[in-house]
């Protein structure tokens, strides 16, 4: 038997343990509870939108501290952000008595950092190792290409940059990458000796952080046993988003007996392009056999129809894990879905809906708008300008200061004005054409020297800054007289520009896309100024580039409407959320539809939906500009897969009704009846006109738009832009065309 004064200590902290797990179980519901109960085993814990995912891992660190099972420096928790993982830290503090300096909290990379400095000599680094951000590994890449002789226009710095980080995320060193050809085989002895030089620096970039961990793990027993030993129970939020690389690295410290509780939701893995591997879900169920899968599905955040809508439109995607979110909360109003003729008239639209909102007690800042595409924020942008509304674009530039919009300005400026230093000196170098930094500080050294403008020095230079020259000039002589939208079009294409971004491959092809499309958006901004102001001068439209760059940005503190992407827009919530551009092509992006894949596409919808706490607008337009020019496009077919009886049309934009496909099988068609009321028409007679931007069925092309139409007396032709087919002119009495 234990001594009185014994027992009556362990007595006491039995009982201040109980009361402690009580406190840390209490608001929790079943299923949370369960998770953080769970004993020391692996599991994966899906946790839906919404569903409480942070509070459950935090109290789940607690839970296993305040019983004992492990002490706070024997756990690991791996976040993807700094900011995650203090939020993590500090609910922590408040929920146990606890030092929590030293836990081993982090990110990936900061995490492996910490390793790496503890057992520098084993993982072959200095004990003062420096790590490179982006910009400096950049300036790393440059230096080493010049000293190899390698030719930068033909290998850009940057496309190496990615290669090398790509590379790496895989897992891959030099000699392991595969090299099919001539090119790629230059690409890996840049990346080989890129290492090397890093190795004699002894600097480190991020993506060599992860994995000169993993390296140090695999091969040293005796430390990787020493981290088994040590962090019995490893923790992961997002595992959704995490890498090859990252995963092979949680197996290593894990080994076969620790306890990996992964966090995540397979339904918002929207990652893809940055490395992320959603299919590591599904390998951690088989690796770490896996028999606990705990689904969150109660969400605390969105009204029923809001969670019912996202619910149907992600059942159908394939190979999910499965899950339903429901909501104690009412069903709350119906989804408000707005079709407008244009995307000048969605953007009104929403302007107006955002005023009544804030009229009606609904603070700028509880709103947001989000879309697919970053060129789609211009036509938003100026809306609200117009309207004297303030924004500010969350996680990325307003469209006038992106870096594209910039360079492309600075032609037009020089064209203009060839006495601005500043547009000059953006540009002269940009795509590049080998006018190094020594040559330009000499071209400032000459302007100085005589009193003069940049462009008059360089006029005089003399090679290739005198090529410079001539490209300016060819550009002015060719677009004088020309309207605005062709000015822009034919600098864009001509100073190398969009030549440039469409030459990117690798990683940085997904960024060039996006840059491509700002850069038409750009176009369409100049074909609009001349619309709105009957102005078709050059100069007036770099004026309202000027005043529309930085006028409406709010500050921090101010109350201000967001904008942002989809995918800025993960993890946050807000009062009304708008979904923009709700077209096929746009949203679903065209790529993924070419593709045939719209998974992920779908994951971002439904990430899109989920935002909204209390009421979801979305909206899509009959037509919108691409290239200056008027682009006809179909209802987004992610709408359609959303319940009817969800939806609230603000404008009669469809009537579901059943049709058939030549009789062979029965289908859901829906009538666009804009302007109108709803109606369900026969298919027009040879007779009858289409009306164009009307969305048709086709049996060997398939869908498409009407663009055009010829009618001479009892026959006729219309003209279709099909998706897969392209523009085709068809004869009505034999078109065979179904309105869809």
């Amino acid at each position: 038997m234990l001594p009185r004064f014994v027992w009556g200590e362990r007595h006491a902290w039995l009982w201040d343990n109980l009361k402690m797990n009580s406190s840390l179980l209490s608001g929790l519901n079943p299923e949370q509870r369960a998770a953080v109960e769970l004993p020391a085993q692996s599991a994966l814990i899906l946790a839906g939108a919404g569903s409480g995912k942070t509070r459950v891992l935090t109290t789940r660190i607690a839970y296993l501290i305040s019983n004992g099972q492990v002490s706070p420096h024997g756990l690991l928790a791996v976040t993807f952000t700094n900011k995650a993982a203090k939020e993590m830290v500090t609910r922590l503090s408040a929920m146990l008595p606890i030092n929590t300096r030293g836990m081993w909290i982090g990110t990936f990379h900061g995490l492996c950092n910490r390793m790496l400095r503890a057992h520098h000599r084993e993982a072959n680094l200095p004990q003062t190792f420096q790590i490179l951000d982006s910009g400096d590994q950049l300036s790393a890449i440059k230096r080493l290409m010049k000293s190899m002789n390698v030719d930068d226009e033909k290998y850009p710095p940057r496309e190496m940059q990615h290669f090398i980080s790509g590379s790496k995320e895989q897992g891959l060193r030099a000699h392991e990458v595969e090299a099919y050809d001539p090119y790629t085989r230059r690409k890996v002895e840049v990346f080989a000796e890129y290492d090397a030089q890093c190795q004699r620096e002894g600097v480190v970039d991020f993506s060599e952080l992860l994995l000169r961990c993993y390296e140090l793990l695999a091969r040293n027993q005796a430390l990787r046993e020493h981290y088994q030993e040590r962090f019995k129970h490893i923790l992961v939020d997002e595992f959704q988003d995490t890498n090859p690389l990252q995963y092979r690295w949680l197996k290593l410290l894990a080994g076969q007996s620790n306890a990996l509780f992964a966090v995540g939701d397979d339904d918002q893995s929207i990652y893809a392009f940055r490395g992320a591997n959603v299919g590591n879900m599904q390998e951690l169920l088989r690796d770490f056999h896996v028999e606990s899968v705990i689904k969150l599905e109660q969400n605390y955040r969105s009204h029923g129809n809001i969670l019912d809508a996202a619910n149907a439109l992600i059942a159908n995607n394939r190979e999910r894990l499965g899950k339903n979110l429901w909501t104690d909360a009412d069903k709350g109003e119906q989804i408000r879905v707005y079709e407008a003729g244009t995307d000048v008239d969605e953007a009104a639209f929403i302007v107006e809906e955002i005023k009544q909102l804030n009229r009606e007690g609904v603070n700028l800042t509880e709103m947001a708008l989000l879309y697919r595409s970053n060129a789609q924020s211009r036509v938003l942008e100026h809306a609200l300008v117009s309207a004297g509304l303030s924004y500010r674009v969350y996680g990325g530039l307003r469209f006038f200061e992106r870096q594209e919009i910039k360079h492309a300005l600075a032609y037009l400026r020089l064209m203009e004005n060839t006495d601005d230093d500043n547009a000059l000196l953006r540009i002269i170098n940009f795509p590049t054409r080998g006018i190094g930094a020594r040559s330009i500080e000499q071209l400032q050294e000459a302007a100085k020297q005589y009193n003069t403008t940049l462009w008059d020095a360089a006029a005089r230079a003399g090679g290739k800054i005198t090529a410079f020259v001539g490209i300016i000039e060819a550009l002015r002589s060719a677009t004088k007289g020309l309207p605005l939208p062709e000015i822009m079009e034919h600098v864009l294409e001509h100073s190398g520009l969009v030549p440039h971004y469409q030459n990117e491959t690798g990683a940085k092809k997904r960024e060039a896309q996006e840059r491509l499309e700002n850069l038409n958006e750009l176009i369409n901004s100049a074909t609009l100024f001349v619309h709105e102001n009957e102005d078709d001068s050059l100069t007036s439209f770099l004026t309202h580039a000027s005043l529309e760059s930085g006028e409406h940005q709010a500050g921090d503190s101010e109350d201000a409407l967001h904008l942002m992407t989809v995918h800025a827009a993960k993890g946050l919530e807000f009062h009304t959320v708008f979904i923009t551009g709700l077209e096929e092509g746009l949203f679903p992006h065209q790529n993924s539809i070419d593709n045939g894949d719209l998974d992920e596409e779908r994951r971002l919808m439904y990430v899109a939906i989920t935002r909204a706490r209390r009421r979801l607008y979305l909206t899509c337009a009959q037509s919108r500009m691409l290239h200056g020019k008027t682009n006809y496009s179909t209802v987004s077919s992610f709408l359609r897969e959303l319940p009817e009886e969800l939806l609230h049309w603000i404008t009669p934009r469809f009537t579901a009704r059943k049709t058939f496909d030549n009789g062979r099988r029965e289908t859901e068609s829906y009538i666009s009846a804009f302007g109108g009321a709803p109606s369900i028409p026969a298919p027009p007679s040879p007779k009858s006109a289409w009306r164009i931007g009307q969305a048709v069925f086709h049996q060997k092309f398939g869908e498409g738009v009407v663009t055009d139409t010829e009618a001479s007396g009892n026959e006729g032709r219309v003209q279709v832009n099909f998706k897969r087919a392209g523009s085709k002119w068809l004869a009505l009495e034999y078109a065979k065309l179904t309105p869809i």
